[in-house]
């Protein structure tokens, strides 16, 4: 298996993918510059419309000629070198512990535009301050991930509607969407002080995404159209700072893979050179090579290189203190209570005065016991900010203890939320034969009362959904399952399955979100109404990963992460060893159904689409899952509960903006008092 799979899989099969985690997907969820700007004294210029170069072409129009992105503009202040910086580094570079902070920035830093100005208009902050985040897991904080994450192609609030250079400068795509060709910032920095250049790439494509026994086949995304059957990009170095990735086959969707897709941020295509070349068995002494895998007590140089290439999913470990980085804070501590993080005195991001982002000093995460101390937590006014585990469950409490000093603001989440999954790859063939008959799943979505989810567990804060249908019928449901052969039924009146033994759903789920107990308590109660027997255990996350990974999950509630960039139905849930044979082109996993198949690989092929194209190729998707129901959200655009500290400025007021973008946002935030 490659090692980038072998990185990823099990974080995203723990449904870190939705962070964007996201998130998902994560997402889960990202993209060319500003035109120059000039500074004003309150708020910081409002990012101008994305370049031609970088516009999509109408799905029916011939692509425009490209041109590369205009640099962004430094502010006024910092023209004539005089860019701010904050106290605590002012006093560093006053001792001669640091360069002045003119030659700590790229020569054109990022303006920051983080947020559209139809969800904000962007203030100039104040230096001072913390972000305390609180998360239950101790490797990992979706909240700090978020905040951590920096792409090289921005997406002002993660919408992929828009596009522009962040750690480049610049970046240029042909009218065949077959090359790209990106600049870095002359004068970007490490957080250790080296320089970035386009040898940080050639390492991080040459030698390490190409280098087959770091990484066996390379990813999906990279290859041409994010088709696995596809070439991945022919690479040229064209001088220190620019390069090109050229595909042999058009790939409109690789400006949103690099962006925004898969939270992947920066860290596949742009790695620390300096620092990770002693690990490389290609640059290494032997004798030093060989002492440092004695050292870490590991048996490979791979395995050693793996440990010591941290990437933006694993910031959270020890091996993270040193390793050289481009984010607002720097992880410089970690125990089994907090990891904290402070300000990147190299970081390349300004606001329209010239003062050197980020504004607060440090970013402290609480690793808690539970979720329901992470709640306490939060409504004693112990946590800054909380958007991915805030839930519509505690709302009425959360409002009450808003005395304690946060605000509790509507936002929206960019997951359906509390999807149910019956996987239909589970190594069982009773179970396979009940649920891969598209009229039992049909039943069972027809039985769940979506008006009762909405109201008891949502408060009204979500809508009916779209991928399913949403009519409610529990006397159709049951006839239906009389009709497929689920007629005969045990002395407790439960129905039995093909095997003559009473058919049982197990239901496993995590514990990562409050939401869940009470709506599979909901829907288990209304598939016991219709005769189908369901059990309901609440498991570990971590165990729920290794479970999910080995596809030894039958039924399970988690999210998707149904977004045109972000490219999860769940089907890393409801069927495994099928995606895995699609991602696989065959060599591994299952081979699925023929309608399955052609659903699964168009909606992989959204991924290669420019935007406009994959949103209409997903409804395409849509139309056709609306039929399968290969997985069941009881509701979509659900609304969550933004937590964050009252004091904070540059705080979108409108529940239009995805909670997880603002904390994508977290280095424009300060305390305004």
């Amino acid at each position: 298996m490659s090692r980038t799979i072998t990185r990823r899989s099990f974080l995203t099969q723990s449904a870190l993918v939705g962070i964007g985690l996201a998130a998902a997907a994560c997402g889960q969820p990202a993209q060319p510059a500003p035109a120059p700007a000039k500074a004003e004294p309150t708020k910081a210029p409002a990012p101008t419309a994305a370049p031609v170069a970088t516009k999509a072409p109408e799905p029916t129009a011939a692509p425009a000629a490209t041109k590369a992105a205009a640099p962004t503009a430094a502010p006024a202040a910092a023209a004539a070198g005089k860019y701010k910086e904050a106290p605590a580094l002012a006093e560093l570079v006053k001792a001669g512990k640091l360069p002045p902070v003119d030659q700590r920035l790229p020569k054109n830093p990022k303006l920051v535009n983080e947020m559209p100005e139809k969800f904000l208009k962007l203030e100039v902050g104040k230096y001072g301050g913390v972000i305390r985040t609180a998360s239950t897991s101790p490797t990992f904080d979706a909240e700090a991930f978020c905040a951590q994450n920096e792409p090289l192609i921005n997406t002002p609030a993660v919408l992929g509607e828009e596009f522009y250079p962040n750690i480049l400068e610049t970046y240029s795509i042909s009218p065949d969407f077959k090359e790209y060709t990106f600049k870095l910032r002359e004068g970007l920095k490490w957080s250790d002080g080296k320089p970035v250049t386009t040898a940080d790439v050639s390492f991080a494509i040459e030698d390490v995404l190409f280098n087959k026994e770091i990484t066996n086949d390379v990813p999906t995304w990279l290859k041409a159209g994010n088709n696995p059957k596809s070439n991945p990009p022919k690479y040229d170095k064209v001088d220190d700072f620019t390069w090109k990735m050229t595909f042999d086959e058009p790939y409109g969707g690789f400006e949103y893979q690099v962006a925004v897709s898969g939270w992947r941020s920066y860290v596949e295509l742009l790695k620390p050179a300096h620092y990770l070349k002693p690990f490389h068995k290609k640059y290494a002494e032997e004798a030093k090579l060989k002492a440092e895998i004695e050292k870490i007590k590991v048996e490979t140089w791979v395995q050693l290189f793996t440990r010591k290439d941290i990437t933006n999913w694993e910031f959270q470990q020890q091996d993270a203190l040193e390793f050289p980085r481009l984010y607002p804070w720097l992880l410089t501590a970690l125990d089994k209570s907090s990891i904290t993080c402070e300000r990147n005195p190299y970081y390349f991001k300004v606001d329209a005065a010239g003062q050197q982002l980020p504004y607060l000093d440090k970013l402290i995460g609480q690793i808690l016991a539970d979720v329901e101390t992470q709640a306490l937590k939060i409504m004693a006014g112990e946590v800054d900010f909380s958007a991915r585990f805030a839930t519509l469950v505690k709302m009425p409490l959360y409002k009450e203890n808003e005395k304690n000093g946060y605000k509790v603001q509507i936002a929206t989440d960019h997951v359906t939320h509390s999807d149910v999954f019956l996987n239909q790859t589970y190594k069982d063939e009773n179970w396979r034969t009940v649920v891969r008959n598209k009229k039992f799943r049909q039943a069972l979505n027809m039985a769940i009362d979506r008006k009762e989810v909405l109201d008891a567990v949502y408060y009204g804060y979500a809508d009916m959904p779209t991928w399913v249908p949403s009519e409610f019928d529990p006397k159709k449901a049951m006839q239906i399952l009389d009709e497929i052969g689920l007629n005969k039924k045990d002395s407790e009146g439960f129905r039995l399955g093909p095997d003559g033994k009473t058919f049982l759903i197990p239901f496993e789920y995590a514990t990562q979100d409050p939401t869940f107990q009470p709506c599979v308590q909901i829907i288990a109660e209304n598939w016991k109404a219709i005769g189908l027997k369901t059990t309901l255990k609440v498991i570990d996350n971590a165990l729920w990963g290794q479970r999910n990974a080995a596809n030894e999950l039958q039924a399970t509630m988690l999210w998707a992460w149904p977004i045109y960039y972000g490219g999860d139905l769940g089907q890393n849930r409801w069927c495994p060893l099928w995606w895995r044979w699609i991602d696989t082109r065959g060599r591994d996993g299952e081979e699925p159904p023929a309608e399955i198949k052609a659903m699964l690989e168009m909606l992989l092929s959204v991924g290669g689409l420019p935007p406009k194209q994959a949103l209409q190729r997903l409804e395409e998707v849509k139309k056709l899952h609306y039929d399968l129901i290969c997985w069941m959200p009881p509701l979509e655009n659900i609304r969550q509960p933004m937590i964050i500290n009252a004091k904070y400025g540059n705080v979108p007021q409108t529940d239009k903006v995805m909670g997880i973008a603002v904390d994508f946002a977290a280095e424009q935030l300060y305390m305004k008092s």
